[in-house]
């Protein structure tokens, strides 16, 4: 049996499409800052690059503005503006909002002043959804964009960010979303790319495999494949519960997205279960990809009233759209397995 990668929240495998673009684009060799035949191929792939994802975000209304990551987009939105948030939020916001909103126990933020507040769309740990009011200064919509269908225009908010290897993309390439007519100070200076909000030549690579793979997601959800995936997600729930009762199912009874499930086996440490399920071929979480590295309690669990011990026995399993119904059976299967050794050895 080979590996089974159920981590799809932290990173992607890389579309067909997006490798297939990234390959073109590496025999361009112009600096799309250039004005010669050379320059202005390049900065057509990355012109058209911008126009596919401004089309699968139905973000018509807004400007694109291509940068190294969602974590530097945050940065770029954030910077200077005082904004509001929550300890659910990803670590890339939260370390530059005041955390005075609150989450009820499903993770839910319900009081927002929408000018002054940042309110992710999705929880990359739990997959809980939030309700992103109309107005809403700043959205994290890196884990929805490619899974749920909406728009960026229709939801109303000012900025977004968004991350290509969330969707099938490459690493280290996102974008700050803007709604037109709002502007934001560049924090990379020097060059005057991007409209002049961020400077530094484009990832012409990067980004042709960013645009191709937004157009691919969206026709996925179109076609309904993350139903699929969602009725897979709930067919592995439903085996580990069968295994545990006193496992928790983090968001269950709330809206979630579709391939994720986050659960508290309490006094079975996250890191403990993700190390054991490795070594049995399955690739899984304790938290956010930027995170996971570290020894802690989840911040984003805490904050929705799970004690200490519960945030340290969690994983999180990501499904993708390549997952079959073998894999999750399997996993669950293992995970059982390795549950009972656990019980045994704290006897």
């Amino acid at each position: 049996m080979g590996r089974v990668y159920l981590d799809h929240n932290a990173t992607t495998p890389l579309r067909p499409e997006a490798r297939e673009a990234m390959l073109r684009a590496m025999d361009v060799v112009g600096n799309p800052s250039s004005i010669h035949a050379e320059g202005r191929a390049a900065k057509a792939i990355v012109e058209k690059a911008r126009g596919q994802i401004s089309e699968a975000l139905g973000a018509s209304g807004a400007d694109i503005v291509f940068t190294a990551s969602a974590t530097e987009a945050a940065a770029l939105a954030c910077a200077g503006r005082s904004l509001h948030g929550a300890e659910v939020e990803h670590d890339a916001v939260g370390a530059w909002v005041d955390p005075v909103l609150c989450a009820d126990a499903q993770g839910l933020v319900a009081t927002v002043t929408p000018a002054a507040s940042t309110l992710q769309y999705a929880n990359s740990e739990t997959g809980v959804v939030q309700d992103v009011p109309r107005g809403l200064a700043l959205s994290d919509l890196t884990q929805g964009f490619g899974k749920l269908p909406f728009g960026f225009d229709w939801l109303g908010i000012e900025m977004g960010l968004i991350s290509a290897h969330k969707l099938g993309g490459p690493k280290g390439v996102g974008a700050l979303v803007l709604r037109q007519g709002l502007d934001v100070q560049a924090q990379v200076r020097g060059g005057g790319q991007e409209m002049g909000r961020r400077s530094g030549t484009e990832n012409v690579i990067g980004i042709a495999g960013f645009g191709a793979a937004a157009e691919a997601a969206q026709r996925d959800i179109a076609d309904g494949k993350w139903s699929r995936v969602e009725k897979l997600r709930n067919i592995l729930e439903n085996a580990l519960a069968a295994a545990s009762k006193t496992t928790i199912f983090v968001g269950k009874g709330v809206r979630r997205l579709p391939n994720t499930s986050c659960f508290i086996t309490p006094g079975w440490k996250g890191e403990t279960q993700v190390m054991q399920m490795d070594l049995a071929g399955f690739a899984i979480s304790a938290g956010s990809a930027c995170s996971s590295g570290k020894v802690k309690a989840s911040r984003v669990l805490g904050a929705m009233g799970y004690s200490e011990l519960e945030a340290s026995s969690a994983v999180r399993v990501s499904l993708g759209l390549e997952t079959t119904e073998d894999d999750v059976m399997r996993f669950a299967e293992v995970w059982a397995q390795k549950l009972k050794k656990h019980w045994c050895r704290a006897a």
